[in-house]
């Protein structure tokens, strides 16, 4: 039976996350609304230029970039209620979506961790990655990405609290491995694009190889930074009762700066991918604005 996800019975729908009595709160709510509109303005170009452009989406690289800027749209639409209206997620909820929502961040991670194998690989072992990793290959690693967060965040809601928790903490060990392979994968492509290529000729291929790993390697580190006071903070709860609590999803900073990794991922995009830039001005940007169109 799926459990409750909410400690009280609140007549008349869910509340703001703020009761607007302090000017902070004003701040907060206008913060929050900012927040949402400009994640779902920033990534969600980034999915329509990708998938409007042949010889982006034709590339492995940039169908993992597509996975993440579709969850990073997502997570902006999401802060339209985890932040706008009291919600606290987690073990217990309050006004929740089954962590369903939060789940996002847990598709990017998976995202991102395969993305960097697939970068190391095409740069190290470019033979075998030509005959081995095709299109469909990368297509279905994206798709079990989804499959393994979301079917896990089903799973969790028809157990006994008791083992629902217990899942939880082992999701909180698994994303521990995550994040150690992460940071040496991190580490190895750093290596790989200071050392390795810059030996290599000059050719279109050396090019394409640094910008992917420029980009990989700057997302994976922006993602990081921002995502691990959050992670921190729940371990110290999950395993020593302590770290901060906040009254909802709205005033978490930790969540917050988490969710951020949603504008600061399709920065990192376009700043590093000049064919990007180019598809977003022709397939959005100068549609919308005629004179960006003009001036690229």
């Amino acid at each position: 039976m799926l459990r409750s996800n909410t400690t009280d019975s609140i007549p008349g729908g869910v509340p703001l996350s703020v009761d607007f009595n302090n000017p902070e709160d004003y701040l907060i709510f206008i913060f929050q609304l900012l927040f949402a509109t400009t994640t779902v303005l920033v990534a969600g170009p980034v999915v329509v230029s990708i998938l409007c452009t042949r010889t982006l989406y034709i590339q492995n690289r940039f169908i993992f970039m597509l996975n993440t800027s579709i969850c990073d749209t997502l997570v902006g639409f999401s802060v339209y209620y985890l932040g706008l209206f009291d919600v606290q997620e987690g073990f217990p909820s309050r006004n929740g979506t089954y962590n369903l929502l939060p789940s996002l961040l847990g598709v990017n991670m998976m995202t991102f961790l395969f993305a960097q194998f697939d970068r190391y690989f095409a740069v190290c072992h470019p033979f075998a990655y030509a005959r081995l990793i095709t299109r469909r290959v990368v297509i279905s690693v994206n798709v079990y990405c989804w499959l393994h967060v979301y079917t896990q965040s089903i799973v969790v809601q028809f157990l006994p609290l008791s083992k629902a928790v217990q899942l939880y903490v082992f999701s909180i060990v698994s994303l521990q491995v995550i994040v150690v392979t992460k940071v040496v994968m991190t580490i190895k492509l750093f290596v790989v694009a200071r050392y390795q290529l810059d030996r290599d000729p000059p050719s279109a291929e050396k090019d394409n190889n640094k910008e992917s790993l420029r980009i990989i390697i700057f997302a994976v580190i922006s993602f990081l930074l921002l995502w691990g006071p959050s992670f921190v903070n729940i371990v110290l709860r999950l395993l020593i009762g302590r770290g901060l609590v906040f009254r909802n999803e709205a005033t978490n900073l930790f969540a917050n700066m988490a969710r951020f990794n949603a504008v600061v991922t399709s920065v990192v995009y376009m700043w590093g991918s000049p064919a990007l830039r180019r598809a977003l001005v022709r397939t959005v940007w100068g549609r919308v604005c005629p004179i960006c169109k003009k001036t690229r």
